[in-house]
């Protein structure tokens, strides 16, 4: 090798040491459409000489073929990506680049500004540690500003740079710049930005994004670039108490069982005394373990695989935590929650909530009130609505461990998903938790549901009938339940008629009411079957997330789902009750089938047939179905006989 090789290479090695040293900052653009997001990360990209010569070819082609700036280079068009965005000029998805300085390595996060894409906007904001808030200096604070900066203030962003943009269509004015300002001040002072650095800039043509220029002598702060170089965001994780969510149990042979996950705060050493933060069993830690060998000691971002000194019981979304700073731990909660499906939230609905590792059902037990983000009040709301905002409480079906998001990101976030569609809906930042019921505790029964089913010689079932309106549900139910009342079977129906006259007399038939309606009902015929009953409930109940609800209350066995299935027009052409006509005429609104969804059951226990069989036959196949799984007890009643 020659001295001059020997040099580059030296050269070289120092390059990539010093680089991989610089520290990390990750920020966001955010703000209005139009206000120039794409633009400013593609100057940044250019200005930081960051692009290939066949990216600055194309990037001057596609100017020419979707460019807005006449015969300069776009530069949004280095981040809108998606044919869409080119399309209409607007940025759809959450685009990420990397760019480098001297002194700090940077991930910028792109998001949209149209107020549908709101959730994309939150989705960057959740992974930052810094806002560029854009303002177009033309048009000053629009009501998207006011809800990126809110949403950056709810998601714990805490240093944010007012970018006052297109400075140069105001004629680089100072008293534009400053007035915009005095008002962005004014509406964000409550929302405890640890740093607020606005800056006049021109993204187009490069003012104050790397360099000044000579058109705005009257600004004395640092560019843009130099903010972001020179801010100081650090979070002390290593200095918080130590949180471990465990993410897999590794048992790879009988003589080794580790916990594996990332740390997301503090420090660990073999040796320290630690505790399963929701069952309060405590241990000392034996090994730090990873690919490259023990370690003597771990901190927060490490991920590892830590073994113990006693067996105890741990699994995936356990918390290891210290023994002297342990996280909350409870099944409800206040939450703030950003919404962010086209679904509405419903209280009551169940939803699946992901904190940490851990994933368990779950649901909105209340809606204390939305957020107007134009305004910042309070609102009255039954609902949520696609971008939404609200403080809610979640009832859980299982106490977990967390910490209020405002002292710990990683175990205080958390996401909800659609439990048909496994679809994630809702983010949500866990405020405190909810020890209302804590002087409350299950009273131990001495007579249980197995010695109340066996007196009366049956198996506790709930029948559960759905279908549309006139598709014969109370009518079967009735003729089922006279059926067992003749052989002696101790039954009781839930009709949904007649609970609207006391249990549920409050309830309306909006999607949000009907929601409720199952879930009373569900409840209600929970404690019938701990009673040893066999529960007949005749519902319409439309959707299916609400008799998942009532199913998982129940233990296997005592959910049979039976599906009425009359076609539409058939219910319709029978209409007993005169509704289908006034549902057409408008005069009732929600109605189902009609006016509001009906999701038929995917995989019923039963399906009856209305157009083939009569009511009472169908009645007749129910009751030999029972019998033939014994829910009457041993011994068949009617025989050989099938549905």
């Amino acid at each position: 090798m020659s001295a001059l090789e020997s040099l580059d290479v030296s050269a070289f090695t120092e390059y990539l040491a010093r680089h991989e040293k610089k520290s990390l900052l990750r920020f966001l653009t955010c703000g209005s459409v139009d206000d120039g997001k794409s633009t400013l990360i593609g100057r940044l990209l250019y200005d930081t000489k960051l692009l290939f010569e066949d990216q600055l070819a194309s990037l001057e082609k596609d100017s020419k073929k979707h460019g807005t700036v006449g015969e300069d280079i776009d530069f949004a068009l280095l981040v809108d990506g998606l044919e869409a965005e080119r399309e209409q000029g607007i940025t759809i998805d959450v685009a990420y680049r990397f760019f480098a300085t001297d002194k700090r390595k940077f991930i910028v996060a792109d998001t949209p500004g149209h107020e549908q894409y709101t959730r994309n906007m939150a989705t960057g904001a959740s992974n930052s540690d810094l806002a560029v808030i854009l303002v177009d200096s033309r048009y000053g604070i629009l009501t998207q500003t006011r809800r990126h900066s809110f949403i950056a203030s709810l998601l714990g962003i805490r240093h944010v740079v007012l970018a006052v943009n297109k400075i140069d269509l105001a004629g680089y004015s100072e008293d534009v710049f400053n007035r915009i300002v005095a008002e962005y001040k004014a509406f964000a002072a409550d929302f405890g930005f640890h740093t607020f650095q606005p800056i006049p800039l021109s993204a187009r043509f490069g003012d104050n994004v790397l360099e000044r220029g000579p058109n705005m002598p009257w600004y004395t702060g640092p560019t843009l670039v130099e903010h972001l170089e020179t801010v100081d965001i650090e979070q002390d994780l290593v200095a918080k108490p130590f949180r471990m969510p465990v993410q897999w149990v590794n048992r790879p042979n009988l003589d080794f069982r580790g916990f594996s996950g990332t740390i997301a705060s503090g420090l660990v050493r073999p040796g320290d005394a630690v505790v399963v933060a929701k069952s309060g069993r405590s241990s000392t830690v034996k090994a730090i373990v990873t690919h490259n060998g023990d370690l003597p000691e771990a901190g927060a971002g490490e991920a590892v695989t830590i073994t113990l000194n006693d067996e105890i019981d741990i699994s995936r979304g356990d918390v290891l935590t210290a023994p002297d700073n342990r996280p909350e731990v409870s099944d409800q909660f206040a939450a703030h929650l950003i919404w962010m499906a086209d679904e509405p939230l419903y209280p009551g609905r169940p939803y699946l909530i992901k904190l940490g590792t851990k994933l368990v059902p779950g649901q909105v037990t209340e809606i204390k009130h939305k957020i107007d983000v134009n305004t910042f009040s309070e609102l009255a709301a039954k609902t949520l609505a696609l971008n939404e905002v609200a403080v809610v409480n979640f009832a859980l079906s299982e106490a977990i461990a967390f910490d209020p998001y405002c002292e710990h990101h990683d175990t205080g976030a958390f996401i909800v998903i659609d439990r048909i569609s496994n679809l994630t809906v809702g983010a949500g930042m866990v405020d405190f938790g909810l020890r209302r019921a804590s002087n409350i505790h299950w009273q131990a029964l001495d007579v249980t549901k197995e010695s109340r089913a066996a007196a009366k010689q049956q198996k506790p079932v709930v029948l559960w009938f759905t279908g549309l309106s006139g598709s014969g549900k109370s009518t079967i139910a009735n003729l089922v339940e006279r059926r067992l009342h003749s052989l002696d079977r101790h039954t009781f129906t839930l009709d949904g008629d007649n609970v609207r006259h006391g249990l549920n007399k409050d309830l309306g038939f909006s999607d949000a009411d009907r929601v409720e309606n199952i879930r009373r009902v569900a409840e209600t015929a929970k404690l019938f079957v701990d009673a040893g009953l066999i529960v007949l409930v005749s519902f319409i109940s439309p959707f299916r997330s609400e008799r998942q609800l009532a199913r998982e209350l129940l233990e296997d066995g005592e959910f049979v789902e039976i599906f009425v299935n009359t076609p539409l027009d058939v219910a319709e052409a029978r209409d007993p009750k005169g509704l289908y006509k006034k549902a057409r005429e408008g005069k009732i609104q929600n109605f189902t089938g009609i006016s509001s969804p009906y999701e038929a059951p995917e995989n019923p226990e039963l399906t009856l047939d209305t157009t083939a069989y009569t009511s009472e036959e169908l009645a007749d196949q129910i009751v030999a179905w029972l019998d033939k799984r014994e829910y009457f007890g041993a011994g068949s009643i009617f025989g050989d006989y099938s549905i």
